[in-house]
């Protein structure tokens, strides 16, 4: 090798390297939780592909609500894409290398999407506050119109707040290991392994984690409270009842999505967490929430089961007019 070729590699090792993503590290039989994994991404893209159709088939569903849920199951449908596939590839078929630009975009579209679902709640939280706060001015204040307005809005905030978060990795230098001990191109693993000044990296994930995760959760939560205590003016208890029933679905998906992330991250920052513990408590919890929120919608929300239905009904009916216009057509065959 001539001195310009080495300083070529060396180069191109200092400033764009390989990564290796190390996953479960001597864990048995660890394949099986990764079989798991493709199981759960499996029943992900029925479900979400299943309310997504449903929503738009049913005319009943064409509804501002609506579009934050077609948005909700849009982004757990490609955040589990961009995920679960790689990761099997990955840990089933040993293929843990990694190039520097496709664990980039691997990071990218993982945090994109996964902003986009803490967003999306976010969104469904205002929903209910002013159907529930302001019942005479739901319609004329969450229209579509402005329904698509903070989904595009959310879009936006998402794509170039990740973008800038990516791009800060590129000012990096790994010039000593390039394990990510991960199972992904986690953000907080890869910066830790740069050999220049990281305190940039360091302050922009505080502050995502807090804009992105947190700061959503405590608004969520600030809109129950004022759910509540409008609740508590309702003189009647059935009216109450009635009331919550329409928030129920919300709340479990908000339970399943921020509870255990929340915690994971939470406990990083006060203790240290084993790398297998850590790396399979965040795996279920960026792969489970996608998985369940089509089933809860589906069995939780009355709306969405009578728009099964209708659209059962219909097929039905289309079923028995292509099988009596089929056997009309060979009667006239046979007999004329």
């Amino acid at each position: 090798m001539t001195s310009t070729q080495f300083v070529s590699s060396m180069n191109e090792t200092f400033f764009r390297p390989t990564f290796y993503i190390s996953g479960l590290y001597n864990i048995p039989h660890a394949k099986y939780y990764y079989v798991f994994l493709c199981f759960v991404y499996a029943v992900t893209v029925l479900g979400n592909s299943f309310i997504m159709g449903t929503i738009y088939l049913a005319q009943s569903l064409h509804t501002a609500k609506y579009i934050a849920v077609f948005n909700l199951a849009f982004s757990d449908l490609c955040g589990s894409s961009a995920l679960v596939p790689k990761l099997l590839d990955m840990f089933l078929f040993d293929n843990q290398y990694i190039s520097y630009g496709a664990c980039l975009a691997n990071m990218f579209f993982v945090y994109c999407f996964m902003t986009l679902q803490s967003l999306t709640l976010l969104a469904l939280a205002y929903d209910r506050l002013v159907a529930i706060c302001f019942p005479l001015r739901y319609h004329a204040v969450v229209t579509k119109t402005a329904m698509s307005l903070i989904i595009g809005i959310m879009w936006i905030v998402s794509v170039t707040v990740n973008a800038l978060l990516v791009s800060l990795v590129t000012r990096l230098s790994f010039c000593r290991s390039t394990t990510v001990n991960s199972y992904f191109c986690d953000h907080g693993p890869i910066y830790k392994l740069a050999c220049n000044d990281k305190s940039i990296n360091s302050v922009m994930g505080y502050v995502c984690t807090a804009a992105l995760l947190y700061i959503p959760l405590i608004l969520i939560t600030i809109s129950y409270v004022c759910i509540g205590v409008a609740l508590r003016k309702i003189a009647r208890g059935g009216e109450q009842i009635k009331a919550m029933k329409t928030c129920t679905s919300h709340i479990i998906l908000v339970a399943l999505f921020y509870v255990p992330i929340i915690s994971i991250y939470t406990a990083a920052l006060t203790t240290s967490i084993d790398t297998n513990i850590r790396i399979i408590n965040t795996a279920l919890t960026q792969t489970i929430p996608p998985m369940l929120n089509p089933i809860i919608y589906t069995l939780k929300t009355e709306e969405v089961m009578q728009s099964i239905k209708v659209l059962y009904k219909r097929s039905k009916m289309k079923s028995y007019a292509y099988d009596f216009l089929w056997k009309k057509y060979i009667f006239c065959d046979l007999f004329f």
